[in-house]
C-alpha cells in the first residue's frame, strides 16, 4: 500500500473545496460541535448568579453583533495553566496560542513572539471573543504584551485590539510565581 493514493485502494478522497483557503488554525477555531456546546450552555445557564448573568448577557450582546459572513464566529478558550486549558472545550494555553515570551521581566516593553501573517495571527485577527481562565497566574507584563500584540495584529489601538476578552481567575487563590521573589514582588507582578 505504500506509495498508493486513497482512490487506488478503494477509499474516498477528502473533500476540501470549502476549506482550501483556510489555515488549519482557522479551521480549528471553527470546528466545534455547535449542538453539543448549545446543550452545555442551556444546562448551565440557569446556574449563573445575578452578576454572572449580567456579564453573560453583555458578552452575548457584543458577540452576536459581530456575526461574520460565514455564519460562524471564532471564540478562543485559553488558560494560563495547561491543566485549566485541558478542562475547556478546545482549550489551549495562553502561552501556546498567544506566543507570550517566557522572559518577561527583563524586557522593558514586551510583545508576543508572533508574526503578522502567521496562522495564529490570522486566528487572532478573525476571533470575536477570547475567554482566558486562570488569569491570576499571568504576570502583568505578559498581559501587557498580549495587549500590545493584539493592538498591532488587529490594527486597532483599543484595549486588546478591540477583541472581546473575558477574564476568569481568583486572585486570592494564586499569585504569579517569582523565583526568589518576596511577597511584594509577587503582588507587583499582578
Amino acid at each position: 500500500m505504500i506509495g498508493k493514493s486513497l482512490s487506488e485502494v478503494g477509499m474516498l478522497s477528502p473533500s476540501r473545496q470549502h476549506t482550501h483557503n483556510m489555515s488549519r488554525e482557522i479551521l480549528r477555531g471553527l470546528s466545534y460541535d455547535s449542538d453539543l456546546l448549545l446543550n452545555f450552555v442551556t444546562q448551565r445557564e440557569p446556574l449563573l448568579n445575578i452578576d454572572q448573568q449580567a456579564i453573560y448577557r453583555e458578552v452575548l450582546r457584543r458577540y452576536s453583533k459581530s456575526e461574520d459572513g460565514r455564519g460562524k464566529n471564532i471564540a478562543l478558550a485559553l488558560a494560563t495553566s495547561g491543566i485549566a486549558a485541558t478542562l475547556m472545550t478546545g482549550g489551549r494555553t495562553a502561552h501556546s496560542m498567544l506566543q507570550i515570551p517566557i522572559d518577561l521581566i527583563h524586557n522593558e516593553i514586551p510583545v508576543c513572539n508572533m508574526k503578522k501573517g502567521s496562522a495564529k495571527s490570522e486566528v487572532l485577527q478573525e476571533a470575536k471573543v477570547l475567554f482566558w481562565d486562570e488569569i491570576s497566574m499571568m504576570l502583568k507584563h505578559g498581559f501587557e504584551a498580549v495587549n500590545r500584540t493584539l493592538q498591532d495584529l488587529r490594527e486597532n489601538k483599543d484595549l486588546m485590539g478591540g477583541l472581546i476578552v473575558v477574564l476568569a481567575g481568583d486572585f486570592r487563590q494564586t499569585l504569579p510565581v517569582i523565583p526568589r521573589g518576596t511577597m511584594a514582588d509577587e503582588i507587583k507582578a499582578c
